[in-house]
């Protein structure tokens, strides 16, 4: 998982070389395959909802390779960022039951997990081969919030938990916006294993949530554990930026 700290996007200077159109196109339809074969294979859901599913990844397909053409540093493509818009696809799966009020099940838990899992393997592959970038740390940590976001959806509809359980999927979506407001809040932040751990442990509940054999009160422990971990992280890390901009 790359860190949470990641400075802002730099300017247009990218080497966005020749190949990469390509090989992003390509992998753009790999992840149109991916959401179709999980169509197929696991999640429910009309062909109306699964061609609003495949329009919500193109356009994020292209809102990621805009921003690639004017940020990325590399001159190759790499497996890592093909890693990562796999993850996209994959969320943006997680969306069409939701678009029927459909939602949670063992489906949505397994295919959430293997996103999660992924999430370690872009950035170990960035490093492997060099392709550490501020623009993957970004696109990573986005794809995690939106995974978060739509899996916090997925909980409220199936009504596991109140809607508390919103906080786990705006939390970072609220920081963004008050980063509008407060600029200080945007500055980078210093490499911190708890904003990982928090993460990680984040998803991890919103996986388990889906599950409907969650004994007694153990799907409210889960929800508000992650909360106030969650809330406890970004507490100390506004507190850094704080103290910082004196």
């Amino acid at each position: 998982m790359r860190d949470t700290e990641s400075a802002p996007l730099p300017p247009s200077h990218a080497r966005f070389g020749e190949g990469i159109p390509l090989r992003f196109a390509l992998a753009v339809l790999s992840g149109l395959v991916l959401i179709h074969a999980l169509r197929l294979g696991l999640l429910a859901g009309p062909e109306r909802a699964w061609l609003a599913v495949s329009g919500l990844f193109l356009l994020t397909s292209l809102a990621v390779a805009r921003l690639m053409r004017r940020a990325y540093p590399h001159a190759r493509l790499g497996g890592c960022n093909v890693v990562t818009l796999m993850r996209v696809a994959m969320t943006c799966a997680l969306v069409a039951p939701l678009l029927i009020g459909k939602a949670g099940g063992a489906y949505v838990a397994l295919i959430a997990g293997v996103a999660l899992a992924l999430d370690g393997v872009d950035g170990w592959l960035a490093r492997r081969s060099g392709l550490v970038s501020n623009f993957g740390a970004r696109f990573d940590i986005e794809t995690d919030a939106a995974l978060a976001l739509v899996l916090s959806l997925h909980v409220l509809v199936a009504e596991t938990v109140g809607p508390m359980v919103l906080l786990l999927g705006l939390m970072r979506y609220a920081f963004v916006v008050a980063g509008l407001f407060w600029g200080w809040l945007t500055a980078p932040l210093p490499p911190s294993l708890r904003r990982k751990a928090v993460c990680v442990l984040q998803i991890a509940a919103l996986i388990l949530l889906q599950l409907p054999f969650l004994p007694g009160t153990m799907p409210q422990l889960l929800a508000w554990g992650a909360v106030l971990a969650l809330f406890w992280s970004f507490a100390t890390d506004i507190l850094w930026l704080s103290r910082a901009r004196k």
